[in-house]
């Protein structure tokens, strides 16, 4: 047998492996699965989707070191894997590394988007991304407030400090001196308050919301009629009930969506500044 035919061979028997480990994994068997994928792995180590297939195994036994290492090594030889840029991400953020998982999801979402808009894993994606970031928020929330509350005590201080030396001053100089004193430490307040306003949940705003999910836009898309939907949402709209806009009801094929990068961008904007809004239940 020359070597080429060894090759064939070889990866012949690797897609069984493939094949026997996918239906241990349908099965629930992750141990057997992870055997079928790792003597496939032997035969083919080039093949992303062995390493992919082996991470989710382990992902399933939250065997989160593993599934790190099998997804780097699927990314080493895909840059484009979507499965291997999610899984990688939720294993970063079991080991606390929320900015680096952060980015890994977000690489899985642009990608995912890319290959599949309205698939159900875009959507997970999303989910997971969401509430990292939120988390990310959360922490930094917690941190600004403790450092704005510090920060406003050591001003209170200053200025009661203030008051005490001034109001030492001549009889009837104290009332005026009161009021002036009264009146910072209100100021003070006010300045404290207006920089927390961020950190404050509320609603989004409508304009930054599909008027089918009522949900904050994640791909908005543009109709010709001038509407903007989120793409997945409109997608299935097109697909399950008819080729129209919802909203205009006028005539809309699929190939006339375009993407509405000024939206994006305002959201982003709007996300950056109040990550509060990431919050998805």
């Amino acid at each position: 047998m020359g070597p080429a035919s060894a090759l064939s061979a070889a990866a012949k028997q690797a897609e069984k492996l493939r094949k026997d480990g996918n239906d241990c994994f349908k099965k629930d068997r992750f141990g057997a699965a992870i055997d079928a994928y790792t003597e496939a792995i032997t035969l083919c180590p080039d093949i992303p989707v062995y390493w992919t297939n082996r991470a989710l195994c382990h992902r399933r036994r939250s065997d989160w070191l593993r599934v790190e290492e099998d997804c780097r090594r699927a990314i080493q030889l895909d840059h484009s894997s979507v499965k291997a840029h999610y899984m990688l991400g939720l294993a970063l953020l079991q080991k606390q590394e929320l900015d680096e998982g952060v980015n890994e999801l977000q690489k899985a979402m642009d990608l995912g988007r890319g290959a599949n808009p309205k698939g159900y894993m875009v959507d997970e994606i999303w989910q997971e991304l969401a509430k990292a970031k939120y988390l990310q928020w959360e922490q930094a929330s917690t941190k600004r407030s403790w450092e704005f509350q510090c920060l406003k005590e050591a001003c209170e201080t200053a200025l009661k400090q203030k008051h005490f030396l001034d109001d030492s001053g001549p009889v009837g100089f104290s009332d005026g001196v009161s009021i002036s004193h009264l009146k910072q430490l209100d100021a003070l307040g006010q300045v404290f308050r207006k920089a927390g306003e961020a950190d404050i949940p509320g609603e989004v705003p409508d304009y930054l919301c599909c008027k089918i999910t009522l949900e904050i836009f994640r791909d908005p898309v543009i109709t010709p009629s001038g509407v903007t939907y989120e793409r997945a949402m409109i997608l299935e709209h097109l697909q399950k009930v008819g080729k129209f806009d919802p909203i205009t009801r006028e005539l809309l094929d699929q190939s006339q969506l375009i993407p509405n990068l000024a939206m994006k961008e305002a959201v982003q904007a709007y996300l950056d500044k109040h990550g509060w809004a990431f919050k998805t239940d």
